[in-house]
């Protein structure tokens, strides 16, 4: 025994270093990768709102800035230095007009209108470029300047070499107004060169971005790569992802988007603002910031040197301790195995009343050895349902027998009226022939009803088959109802009952099979003659609507409903005031071979297959029937639902108006 033990913990031993190292490494460097990926989608989605928010701010920046400067210009247009003063006074004034500027001025130059001539500027002499000036002449003296007669041009500079390192974005624009003297005839006009975005290097891990402006033809106006100013974006790399960019920005979205020119990738969140130089609502600029992927990403080497130092440490400390852990675990687990192997050789068979010692060390081998006692305890409740079902069994094998005890008693009886009505008139016992005519009466009625009880038994087969069909027709409701009262109209007065009927005067056509249909409102008219001693059996027939969708709210009960293309559906109520059923065994009732009293010295007939087998007719003609009584000697209710073959006016059926209602009480006579 010992050395098996031991053969064990050495062989467990030897398992747990082959397996545990492996799987301890793999997992390092599966939480190594996923932590990786995972830092890096977060600074990615981080990059990716940051960018899409600066985006916003630059293009809500330009917007702001050239309509501010157009509206200084225009102000500055009126000053009567620039309109009456001297050369020098204006040279002046412009050298101060460009420290007054918000943005940032690169020249402020004053051109005569005859030959664009410069005759002030703070940049020299070249002149700036300038539009006609002629769209100022046709201007009347009364007409006053506003910001949209300023007139804005793109710059592009000359295309440089070409670059891969994104070194800053430059937008510059050349703004012109025009200046009338007091006569209101235009004297000069006034052009002023500005740089709205002029971003230089920006820090490693940024995620402001570079400003790139492309108008809505495609042309970029702005570009961190130099090169890329002035061209169209199909000449670029990525031309196509910027071409959708043009029309996602344009059609209102703000996103992000991942591109690579040049072998650089890059990461640009985007916007779209009016373009502030057409004076035209319906063109665009769309404004991206545009940063490297590396840089966006430089935060990630820190964290990636990071982690891999704390799990190259971390695995040196683990591994040192899973040895002596293995060890420690080699022989715990040894031990319990020990006991449990003793216990279970000394029992060679477990009483359920015998239990499995607890007392171990480690939880699992405790829960082991629970487990194993909860087994036990569960074979004695499994033993007690065994026991149970068997009893069930001989209860089911009881029940079998009254059944079929109360189908000899319920096909002996008919038999012995028929042999025994036919011979009495074989043997001539009878006095008159009227009396034959009666004991043949008899035999017939008999014979009758044991036809009956073989047809609900063969009814009853088919349905189990599935081999139960019905011809579906439109059926006029009320001939029906009139047929079925006629075949019981006897037994009511026989037994003294009023018949209450409530019913539509004019046809009421529903879905049905009709043979069908009269033999399930038998039954239950039948059944509710049956069961009434004294009092009053009610039918009563009315159009329902549909509500369009079942279970809108908490007072709707989809049991009562069925599925009609008319949109409407009828209830046929049929209603006694007789012994009435206890409510816990109503449920039962649609079940075969189901009777309240299912003895032989009951008070009434039958076999409990009328309400089985008319719950599966109904149903398939795709009606329902339901029972409800509100306890015993309280009556009982059974109503079934059929739809409508169309759909009727439920104004004119309100019940009220005699035209469209009837209502007789028929009592005995």
């Amino acid at each position: 025994m010992s050395k098996s033990v031991s053969s064990f913990r050495r062989i467990l031993l030897t398992r747990l270093f082959l397996v545990s190292v492996p799987v301890f490494l793999l997992g390092v460097g599966l939480t190594y990768g996923v932590t990786y990926r995972k830092g890096r989608s977060a600074l990615l989605e981080t990059a990716r709102q940051n960018l899409t928010e600066s985006a916003i701010r630059k293009g809500e920046t330009i917007s702001q800035l050239i309509e501010g400067l157009k509206s200084n210009l225009v102000a500055v247009s009126q000053s009567t230095t620039l309109k009456r003063g001297s050369v020098e006074e204006q040279q002046g004034y412009l050298e101060e007009l460009a420290e007054y500027l918000p943005t940032e001025i690169d020249c402020v130059q004053i051109h005569n209108v005859v030959d664009q001539g410069v005759i002030a500027s703070t940049c020299g002499s070249q002149p700036l470029n300038a539009p006609n000036p002629e769209v100022w002449f046709a201007q009347s003296p009364e007409v006053t300047l506003n910001p949209l007669q300023v007139q804005v041009q793109v710059l592009l500079p000359l295309q440089s070499e070409e670059k891969t390192v994104l070194d800053g974005s430059t937008l510059t624009l050349i703004y012109t107004v025009p200046i009338y003297d007091d006569e209101g005839q235009l004297r000069s006009t006034l052009h002023v060169q500005s740089r709205i975005i002029n971003e230089t290097s920006l820090s490693r891990g940024s995620l402001t971005g570079y400003g790139m402006v492309i108008n809505q033809q495609g042309v970029v106006l702005a570009h961190p790569l130099g090169e890329y100013v002035g061209r169209s974006v199909d000449e670029l790399m990525s031309g196509d992802r910027l071409q959708n960019t043009i029309r996602s920005a344009t059609s209102g979205r703000s996103d992000f988007l991942h591109f690579e020119e040049q072998g650089v990738s890059l990461l640009a969140g985007y916007t779209a603002i009016q373009n502030p130089v057409a004076n035209n609502p319906d063109q665009f600029w769309v404004v991206l910031a545009v940063t490297r992927l590396d840089d966006a990403l430089s935060a990630l080497e820190p964290i990636r040197r990071t982690l891999l130092q704390l799990l190259i440490g971390l695995s040196v400390t683990i591994l040192g301790a899973s040895f002596f852990t293995i060890l420690y675990v080699a022989r715990d687990l040894a031990q319990p195995l020990e006991k449990l192997t003793q216990f279970a050789l000394q029992q060679e068979t477990l009483q359920t009343d015998h239990k499995i010692p607890q007392n171990f060390k480690i939880w699992e081998f405790r829960q082991l050895a629970s487990a194993l006692n909860s087994m036990l305890t569960n074979l004695k409740h499994w033993a007690e349902e065994l026991e149970v079902a068997w009893r069930e069994a001989q209860t089911a094998n009881q029940l079998k027998s009254e059944f079929l005890t109360t189908i000899s008693h319920e096909l002996r009886t008919p038999l012995n009226a028929i042999i025994g009505s036919l011979r009495l008139v074989e043997d001539g016992m009878c006095d008159d022939p009227d009396e034959e005519l009666e004991f043949l009466a008899q035999a017939d009625h008999a014979a009758v009803h044991l036809l009956k009880i073989i047809d609900e038994i063969l009814d009853l087969s088919k349905v189990e088959a599935g081999q139960l069909s019905v011809d579906m027709q439109q059926v006029n409701l009320g001939e029906i109802i009139d047929e079925v009262i006629s075949f019981q109209i006897l037994a009511l007065e026989d037994k003294g009952l009023k018949l209450n009927l409530e019913m539509p005067e004019y046809p009421l056509l529903v879905h049905g099979d009709p043979a069908k249909l009269r033999q399930v409102l038998i039954n239950v008219f039948n059944n509710a003659i049956k069961f009434t001693k004294v009092g009053s059996i009610t039918i009563k027939i009315q159009v329902e609507m549909l509500p369009t969708v079942l279970g809108d709210s908490a007072e709707e009960d989809s049991s009562e409903y069925i599925s009609s293309p008319s949109g409407q559906q009828v209830v046929i109520l049929i209603q006694d005031t007789g012994i009435g059923i206890d409510p816990t065994l109503q449920n039962r009732l649609f079940r075969p071979f189901v009777m309240i009293d299912g003895s032989t010295t009951r008070a009434s007939g039958g076999m409990g297959l009328g309400l089985a087998i008319s719950r599966n007719l109904i149903e398939l003609m795709g009606g329902k029937i339901t029972l409800h009584s509100a306890g015993k000697d309280q009556g009982t209710t059974v109503k079934l639902y059929l739809a409508t073959v169309k759909r009727y006016d439920l104004s004119a059926m309100s019940g009220e108006d005699p035209r469209f209602y009837r209502r007789d009480e028929t009592r005995p006579v």
